[in-house]
């Protein structure tokens, strides 16, 4: 019929599997060089946009990923986002700062503070050359300023697991700064959210309040209310219906916090943050909900971040390569050593304290996110957007050669079993109860 509009699903079955073998072979390859995953998987997501197979090969680009299929990648790669913050709110174990809390809240502070300063003298220079026309320069500069203080902690999770430092000292201490810095992140970009979105200075504010009310009744209320309905399911076993409500729970919240003007991404942290802890079938129903979403759903947001990243358009600009190092040198700077410098002003050797500072330095997939919100708010262009995704990846590609030459390569010693305060708390990731022994160490329930 002549008009009809096209089916999109047959383009769709080819572009899905593409861009998750795509992913788990670029995955594979980089753990061989000793890459945590998401490296190879960013880069693949770049590799498949204009950046190369669309500058190479446009036509063989248009094929695999026709405009008919691009809200549906799009929307596949939200709920996989969606799903992945869950999961990260939920092994979010703050129970970790147990026996490290005065030294992480330094380290994880100054580790936020300091980019935010450089990076908003950053932002004040790059203003008038990348903010897009009719954004103010306020959310621009806070924009920049929060990007710049990311640190990812499921990728900074795994790398330690990798490297056998989990449950070393240093390890714990780690996972505590990178806690408390998630969390702190978090809430600042928030704030950059409704500041953007809001039309005036007390919309702005009524929306903060908004989003922290929200965040006292899924604290006081929906968790004592989880708590009690988790221990009752676990004593039915019920695994089909938790991961119905777990879902259904995390799609409600983003959906308030998306209502209330911050993003559908902090609502479904919030309610990981608040999902029981120390429940075996929630704990199930979790490690289920991350086989699919990590191989399968995420894969698809790093090709959508990839189509809209375009390295041709800084290719012939030096000025623009100029722009791209003075982001990166900033972006290192500030939080590498911010993190190493207040490890250091709390005791650490140098040795521990550069190592703290590299890992605080890992951005992985958390800073795709939080880029991703940025240019969907139209707070940054694609040409900033691509020198920002470049930093991420470089930044995130050079925390184990980092380690190697810091560390060395072998395994280090593990904590004493008995889980002591002095000797740092359990693993993070793990939805053990904060109170209870060091466990054998597992996989993080998020890995990017």
């Amino acid at each position: 019929m002549a008009g009809a509009i096209r089916d999109p699903l047959p383009d769709l079955l080819i572009a899905v599997p593409v861009v998750i073998l795509a992913c788990k072979a670029g995955a594979q390859l980089v753990r061989r060089f000793g890459q945590p995953p998401v490296v190879g998987e960013m880069a693949v997501g770049i590799l498949l946009g204009p950046s190369l197979l669309g500058w190479l090969w446009p036509e063989a680009q248009t094929w695999l990923f026709p405009s008919s299929v691009l809200p549906y990648i799009g929307t596949l790669g939200s709920l996989g986002l969606l799903a992945f913050m869950f999961l990260v709110g939920l092994e979010l174990n703050l129970g970790s700062l147990r026996g490290h809390s005065k030294t992480a809240v330094a380290v994880s502070q100054a580790s936020i503070a300091l980019p935010l300063v450089l990076g908003s003298l950053l932002a004040l220079a790059m203003y008038g050359t990348f903010a897009p026309d009719g954004v103010g320069q306020l959310p621009f500069v806070l924009f920049i300023a929060v990007s710049m203080s990311i640190t990812a902690f499921p990728v900074l999770a795994r790398i330690l697991t990798d490297r056998g430092l989990y449950r070393t000292r240093v390890g714990a201490l780690a996972m505590a700064c990178a806690a408390v810095d998630d969390v702190t992140a978090w809430c600042l970009l928030a704030v950059v959210v409704a500041v953007a979105k809001s039309g005036s200075p007390f919309e702005a504010v009524t929306t903060a309040l908004m989003a922290v009310a929200f965040t006292l009744f899924l604290a006081f209320v929906v968790r004592p209310l989880l708590a009690r309905w988790a221990a009752r399911a676990e004593r039915a076993s019920t695994d089909s219906v938790v991961m119905v409500v777990l879902f259904s729970g995390l799609c409600l919240s983003a959906l308030a916090t998306d209502e209330i003007g911050v993003h559908a991404l902090f609502g479904a942290f919030l309610f990981g943050v608040v999902t029981p802890r120390g429940s075996r079938v929630i704990e199930r129903q979790a490690t289920r909900l991350r086989a699919v979403t990590v191989p399968v759903l995420l894969p698809l947001f790093f090709v959508t971040t990839g189509l809209k990243t375009n390295i041709s358009m800084l290719a012939g600009d030096p000025v623009q390569w100029l722009w791209a190092l003075a982001v990166l040198a900033v972006a290192v700077l500030a939080k590498w050593g911010g993190g190493a410098g207040a490890a250091r002003a709390a005791g650490q050797t140098w040795r521990d304290a550069l190592s703290i500072g590299a890992l605080m330095n890992c951005r992985g997939l958390t800073e795709l996110v939080v880029l991703n919100i940025g240019l969907g708010l139209g707070v940054i262009g694609q040409d900033l957007f691509t020198i920002l995704v470049l930093m991420a990846l470089l930044t995130t590609a050079a925390t184990s050669p980092a380690l190697n030459l810091i560390r060395g390569k072998q395994a280090e010693e593990e904590l004493p079993a008995d889980g002591s305060p002095v000797d740092g708390p359990e693993p993070a990731g793990s939805t053990e109860q904060a109170t209870a022994a060091l466990q054998p160490v597992r996989e993080p329930v998020a890995t990017r």
